[in-house]
Order: structure tokens, then C-alpha cells, then sequence
């Protein structure tokens, strides 16, 4: 609904105040006016008629020529009518000489009181002259009898047109107060709308921020008193709304720096607010997400669950939710209610932490600690038992002894082989978290050749030719040795793992944005589900053949980690019964 100017509710009140004042003034004016003009007249019929009583004389003759000449004279001098009724509605005598007119005209109320004895007067409009006309009827009585009576009219066109005159100049004075009421209305109206248009002025500039917007003090007590109190509102406001906003600032920056995940929904789970990072983990837009219910948003049902869980009980929860996606996700939640100002609960806040590398890193710890005592057990138990054997007894016997002291030996090698990796191993990850490790722009061929000579013994031994493949310009940032050590692992296991009499080959390459170095053998290759888990510690495909073949299961852990500190990575490529391509990729000197 379009909203009117106050000016626009006043005037009109000002203009009517003014015309109601001008209308009964009118009114009364009129009334007096007409008053005065029909008592005067009252009187003027009444001498008439009182008159042309005393011509009838005492005793009424029956000739009445000449009164009714001297009517008709009378009435074209003064315009009065005059007309003698008999009581039984004869007219004996009528100025205008149409005794007709008044035939069948005895029920008129004035006539009717006349015949009765009382004068009477009556004022209606007459259509034939268009006007108004004054009638009185004043009984003739002679001897205390009625004779008939007078019946008088007179026009009051005179009345009329001073009325009509007053009513024009009442519409001429209704015009000027108009107008003068809308004047005043304005004059007045604008020392009330100036100080409330400053006041609004400033209302909308405080509501677009412009918090130091004040207005002055007027003159008028009660504007004045308004202002005052609408400056000490906006200081307040302004006072209020900076530590809110200082509050509200803080708390986003928490939020946005907080790697946990903080979502808040209301009692409908519809989303309230949500930082980066939950929006992050959820993979949602904050906007498109924002006031819409979470689970439209993202289809999980442990989370779901937990919400629900976290809505309807009074107490905080927690519990693991599994989040499906490019890959799983575990997101530890705790969710507690969210509550007004009057601690009614109206939603609930929940927070989510990624602990997918925490639960892995944990299961990697547990199988680590289960390989390494299960590694370690296997030596020392053989190891046990062997030297038991012999305090049994059996050391009196050389060739058992003998046999069972080369076994012991061969134990306590693997055992010791065991705790140099472990040692090797931890060495590296010190180093590797320390950046500490120096690393050199060298040639790569050197390095390649001394880990293929390390590892000629076994590869005679196994009938297995090594074929290496390196420009001797190529040259990448390195640390030789642990490089070397690298290599050597990976030729180890190529060619424990191949079949005799095949090729292994190391070759090296350049390309636009790294160096690679592949190590590839001919053996009985990996499958897919063991590929993704080789690098981890003690992890072995066949279990059985790795300590037949003397491995220890850190040999790749270890090679993962030296990689790493060349800030490179490592992949493998793989087939069952066709082979494994081994590549170490190294950044770009």
C-alpha cells in the first residue's frame, strides 16, 4: 500500500476544520437572515391583513366592488395577494382576480387553523412562480363569529437572492480559508517534517553503516527530546554493534583457521552456518548449502544417524562417520545442542576432524608393532631352541653341533640384518624431518653403476643379466649414497624375484619436468590388492618366499623414504606373471 505524506493528513484535517467553522457560520448567518426577513414579513401581512379588516367595517356589506379594487391596487403596489375566503371556501374577493385558484385549497393547514380562529402562517415553494412563497391566513370575526377569512401571499424572492448571495460569498470565503488552512498546514506541517526528514536522513544512513550519523537538536521540546534519544541510540548501536562485529570477526577468522570442520543446523537439520573446512570435508559450496536441510546436500547415512543422535539428546555425542567419495574418509564427529538466549535448544553445532591418516597411521603402528615382534620372534625362537638343543646335549656331538651353530649364525644374521634396516630406516625419516640430508647436483651414472656391481654377485649367481641404460650428461640433485643404497634395493629384490637366466634392467631418463629411474624385472610380478601396500613396513606379498630369500620386509619402506628426501616419490607398475616396472621420480635439478 503506497504511504501518503503526513502534509497530505493534515490539510485535508486543517481544510475541513476551516470549512465545518465557515458552514455553521453560513448556516447561522442564513438562519438569522431568514429570521429576520420572515418575521418582518409576518408583521407586513398581519398589518395588511388587520387593515383591510377595519375596511370591511363592522358589518360586512355585501357589495364588495370597490374592497376588491382597493385589493388589487394594494397588491400591484406592495405586492402582497390578498384574498377573502367565506367559511365555506367561496372566495369573495381576490387581488389577482383568480378566485379559481383557491378552489378545493381549504385543507392547506394554515387555512384549516384560520377557520378554526387561529392565524397561521406556512412557507412552500410555488412551482408556477418558480419561488418561495409566504402564506398567512388570519380569520375575519365579526361578533365573536367567523365571517371567513384572509388569506394573504407574498413572494420571497428578495430572501432567496440574499440568500443565494450569502451562499457566494460563504464559497468565496471557503476558498480563501482553503487555501490559508493549506498554507498554515504546510507552515506548520514543515516544522515538524524538516526535523523528522533529518531524522530519517540519518536512520538510513546508520542502516548502511554509517554508524557516526547524528542529527541535531531541534528547538521544539518534544522534536528535541526525540533527537537526543535518537543520538543516544545510535551511540549505543554504534558502541554495541563494534564489539559485535569485533566478536563476529574473531570468530570467523577461528573458524577459518580451525582445520576441524564446525557446522551449525537448526532443529530441522537445515544448515545454519558452516566454516571452510567442513564445507571442504562435506565437498559443498557454503552458499548453495546455506538454509537448505543437510542431507539433501549430502547423502551419507552414518552421518545422518549422528545428527539425528546429536538433535535429540541433551547430552554432547561422538562417534566415527565413514565418508564415501574419491576416497574414504574417516571423520571423527562430536556433536552437542545448540541453544537460544532463553536455553531453548534449537539445533545442534557439530565438529568434524579428519582422522583418516590417524586411523591409517594407526593401523600401520599396530601391523608394525605385530611384524616387527613376529620378525624378531622367528630368529630368536630359532635361535632359542637351537642353543637348548645343544645344552641337551647335542654339543657333544660335532656334527650336530656343528649343523646347529651354522643355523644359530644364519638367525642371528638375519637378526642383526633385521635391526640395521630398522636403524638405516629410522635414520632416514630423522633426516628426512630434519632436512638435514645434503643433497648435490651430480652425474646419475656413477651412482647407477656402483649399485649394479654392488649386485653383480647375485645376479651371477642367478644367471641374470643386468643391462643399464643412462646418458652420462644426465644429472639430478642427490644425495649419492643414500641413492645408491636405493637402487641397490630395488635390483635386491628384481632379482631375488625373477626367474634365472632372465634381464633386469635400470635406466634413466630425462623429461620435461623430472628425472625417472626405473628399475624393471621379468619375475613373477605383484597383484593389484598388494600393490598399494608394498612400501609399508614388514608388508610381504608371499610371506614364505621373502624369508626363504633372506628378506627382511623394509627393504621398500626404506626406499619409499629415501625418495622422499630427495623430494621425489616412488611407483610401481606391475603385472602378474609378466613383471614389475619399479620408478623413482626425482625433481628436475
Amino acid at each position: 500500500m503506497p504511504k501518503r505524506s503526513l502534509l497530505w493528513r493534515l490539510i485535508p484535517s486543517y481544510a475541513l476544520v476551516a470549512l465545518l467553522a465557515l458552514v455553521v457560520a453560513g448556516w447561522m448567518a442564513s438562519s438569522q437572515l431568514e429570521s429576520s426577513h420572515l418575521q418582518a414579513t409576518r408583521a407586513r401581512l398581519q398589518a395588511t391583513a388587520d387593515y383591510f379588516d377595519s375596511r370591511l367595517g363592522p358589518e360586512i356589506s355585501t357589495d364588495l366592488g370597490d374592497f376588491c379594487r382597493e385589493t388589487r391596487r394594494f397588491d400591484q403596489t406592495s405586492g402582497i395577494r390578498v384574498t377573502l375566503i367565506q367559511g365555506d371556501g367561496k372566495v369573495d374577493c381576490d387581488s389577482l382576480g383568480r378566485p379559481e385558484e383557491f378552489e378545493g385549497q381549504l385543507n392547506r393547514p394554515e387555512i384549516k387553523q384560520a377557520l378554526e380562529g387561529r392565524t397561521r402562517d406556512w412557507t412552500r415553494y410555488n412551482a408556477g412562480l418558480d419561488r418561495r412563497v409566504f402564506y398567512m391566513a388570519v380569520p375575519v370575526l365579526r361578533n365573536d363569529e367567523l365571517f371567513g377569512i384572509f388569506y394573504l401571499s407574498t413572494d420571497l424572492g428578495e430572501l432567496d437572492q440574499a440568500l443565494a448571495q450569502l451562499h457566494y460569498s460563504l464559497l468565496g470565503a471557503g476558498a480563501v480559508l482553503l487555501v490559508l488552512s493549506s498554507l498554515g498546514a504546510r507552515w506548520v506541517i514543515g516544522g515538524i517534517t524538516r526535523p523528522l526528514g533529518q531524522l530519517q536522513q540519518a536512520i538510513a544512513r546508520l542502516g548502511n553503516g554509517q554508524w557516526s550519523a547524528r542529527v541535531p537538536i531541534g528547538e521544539d521540546r518534544e522534536l528535541a527530546d526525540l533527537d537526543e534519544a535518537f543520538n543516544r541510540m545510535a551511540d549505543q548501536l554504534q558502541r554495541q554493534l563494534s564489539v559485535l562485529v569485533q566478536n563476529n570477526n574473531e570468530q570467523k577468522a577461528v573458524l577459518a583457521s580451525m582445520a576441524e570442520g564446525v557446522l551449525a543446523l537448526d532443529s530441522q537439520e537445515r544448515v545454519i552456518s558452516m566454516n571452510m573446512a567442513s564445507a571442504r570435508l562435506l565437498g559443498l559450496d557454503q552458499t548453495q548449502a546455506q538454509g537448505r536441510r543437510l542431507r539433501e546436500v549430502v547423502r551419507n547415512a552414518d552421518l545422518s544417524r549422528f545428527i539425528t543422535r546429536a538433535l535429540d539428546e541433551a547430552e554432547p555425542v561422538e562417534a566415527d562417520v565413514l565418508l564415501l567419495g574419491d576416497r574414504q574418509r574417516v571423520m571423527q564427529a562430536r556433536g552437542s545442542a545448540l541453544h537460544d538466549v532463553e536455553g531453548r535448544a534449537i539445533g545442534a553445532v557439530i565438529v568434524l576432524n579428519d582422522v583418516t591418516d590417524f586411523r591409517r597411521l594407526e593401523h600401520i603402528r599396530r601391523d608394525f608393532v605385530a611384524n616387527v615382534s613376529h620378525e624378531l620372534k622367528t630368529p630368536v625362537t630359532s635361535i632359542k631352541g637351537f642353543v637348548e638343543t645343544l645344552l641337551d646335549g647335542a654339543v657333544n656331538d660335532p656334527q650336530d653341533a656343528d649343523r646347529f651353530l651354522r643355523i644359530i649364525a644364519k638367525q642371528a644374521d638375519r637378526l642383526h640384518a633385521i635391526i640395521e634396516d630398522l636403524l638405516s630406516l629410522s635414520k632416514i625419516e630423522q633426516s628426512e624431518d630434519s632436512e638435514d640430508i645434503a643433497l648435490q647436483v651430480l652425474p646419475l651414472r656413477p651412482v647407477l653403476e656402483s649399485a649394479v656391481n654392488t649386485c653383480q654377485t647375485i645376479a651371477q649367481e642367478r644367471n641374470i643379466d643386468v643391462l643399464l641404460a643412462c646418458d652420462e650428461r644426465l644429472q639430478a640433485k642427490i644425495n649419492p649414497v643414500l641413492l645408491e643404497q636405493a637402487v641397490v634395493n630395488l635390483l635386491d629384490n628384481a632379482l631375488k624375484y625373477s626367474d634365472p637366466s632372465r634381464q633386469v634392467q635400470v635406466e634413466a631418463a630425462d623429461s620435461d619436468t623430472e628425472i625417472t629411474i626405473r628399475v624393471t624385472d621379468h619375475g613373477c610380478g605383484i597383484a593389484a590388492e598388494h600393490v598399494v601396500r608394498i612400501f609399508e613396513r614388514f608388508y610381504r606379498v608371499d610371506r614364505a618366499r621373502s624369508r626363504k630369500l633372506g628378506g627382511t620386509g623394509l627393504g621398500l619402506a626404506i626406499v619409499k623414504h629415501i625418495v622422499q628426501t630427495h623430494r621425489g616419490h616412488v611407483t610401481v607398475d606391475s603385472t602378474p606373471g609378466i613383471g614389475s616396472t619399479f620408478t623413482i621420480h626425482l625433481p628436475k635439478a
